[in-house]
């Protein structure tokens, strides 16, 4: 029995909409025993609602919570928050289901080329039906978000 792997396009979703739906299916599939892979693509597009001023100042004090060199780090990169983000819903300090669960996710900024046309043998997209919503009326880009704790933006593909 080959291994599914789920993929997710998180342009326009809501950010913790999106993580909680992924972390369950995660956890779901780590505790019956096939564990399968969960890869989200464009992950600079998702969006956090609410102001943009509250927004990033919230972002700005998470990051600046403790000592720049001894921890913990808030991370700056999209890719990086949004596995931040369903790590925070994962069981990940007290159980070895949530460590495993958050090995089997992936977060890319951008598509990669390989799942950008026909998608490889065992991969397929994922259900968003559930969490896929208009956009707020008031949002963030995580773009935007990481643009403002100072990551590399050269990273960032843009719109090609």
């Amino acid at each position: 029995m080959a291994e599914v792997t789920y993929i997710y396009d998180a342009s326009d979703k809501v950010l913790g909409r999106l993580a909680s739906h992924v972390a369950k299916q995660l956890l779901s599939t780590v505790k019956a025993g096939n564990g399968a892979r969960v890869i989200i693509v464009n992950a600079e597009k998702a969006v956090v609602s609410g102001k943009k001023t509250e927004v990033l100042r919230d972002y700005k004090s998470k990051r600046e919570l403790n000592h720049p060199r001894k921890g913990p780090f808030f991370p700056r990169m999209p890719d990086r928050i949004l596995k931040r983000t369903v790590r925070g819903m994962l069981p990940y300090q007290k159980s070895s289901s949530g460590r495993t669960a958050l090995k089997n996710l992936r977060v890319e900024i951008g598509t990669p080329s390989n799942l950008s046309g026909d998608l490889p043998d065992n991969h397929e997209w994922g259900d968003s039906s559930s969490f896929d919503r208009g956009l707020p009326n008031s949002f963030v880009r995580l773009e935007e978000i990481s643009k403002s704790l100072g990551a590399d933006t050269t990273r960032f593909g843009g719109d090609e």
